[in-house]
């Protein structure tokens, strides 16, 4: 006899591993700039700050190598890897050639299911931008785009971004302390946001050409002179 199911019993948020919860601290402490560009991360002085194993921060430090955030030199170990602006200029280009794809796509076919997750996306992006919380931000931030990734039906690119999101949350930690700009990144995503609402494809696609060429430049001036901005 088959067992019967009980909701009651179902575990609906399960607990992250002590890996993931090193992993977001340490990826937390990279975007922030608490660890700089072209530090050196040694493993005895990382175990003593976040209380843990060398194996467990070795294994993190694989993961924030394939995000592209740690780079191992040799003879030095690993450090935080530096990005200059020539790095930073193909990650915008690959991004303006994806995202502009899967946003005209989305807005061609938006449903109202998708559309009631893209205002709430949005709206957690924005609480996120209010309450100051870099790393909230990021984590909003992705699932915006990945509603609006899925919803047109373009997984294998958003499996791209995805490798690259290490490095383009911290382009866009470096463009977000900026106070220079002229519209803000969250108000930029709202224009893009509303151009989906409206099902309207190139109105959508401009929206996001304006937002990524705006951060580009930004990206650029800080980056042009030195291999990254502190």
């Amino acid at each position: 006899m088959d067992q019967p199911l009980h909701d009651d019993l179902k575990i609906e948020n399960p607990p992250q591993t002590l890996r993931e919860l090193v992993l977001e601290k340490m990826r937390g402490a990279i975007l922030s700039g608490r660890f700089k560009s072209g530090e050196r991360l040694v493993e005895r002085t990382l175990c003593d700050q976040l209380g843990v194993s060398r194996s467990v921060v070795r294994e993190v430090i694989r993961y924030l190598e394939a995000e592209g955030l740690v780079e191992s030199m040799p003879n030095k170990g690993p450090m935080v890897a530096r990005m200059d602006w020539d790095q930073a200029r193909q990650i915008y280009d690959i991004r303006l050639l994806l995202e502009q794809s899967a946003a005209a796509a989305c807005a061609a076919m938006a449903d109202d299911a998708t559309k009631a997750s893209l205002r709430d996306a949005m709206a957690a992006l924005d609480a996120a931008f209010l309450a100051q919380q870099p790393n909230r931000l990021f984590e909003a931030t992705t699932h915006f785009y990945e509603v609006i990734f899925t919803a047109a039906g373009h997984h294998i690119a958003w499996e791209i971004v995805q490798r690259l999101n290490g490095r383009i949350s911290r382009l866009r930690a470096l463009t977000l302390a900026t106070t220079d700009r002229h519209v803000s990144g969250p108000a930029r995503m709202a224009w893009i946001c509303q151009g989906i609402l409206a099902n309207d494809p190139a109105a959508t696609a401009d929206a996001v050409r304006d937002h990524l060429t705006e951060a580009a430049s930004i990206a650029r001036r800080l980056l042009q002179d030195t291999p990254e901005a502190p």
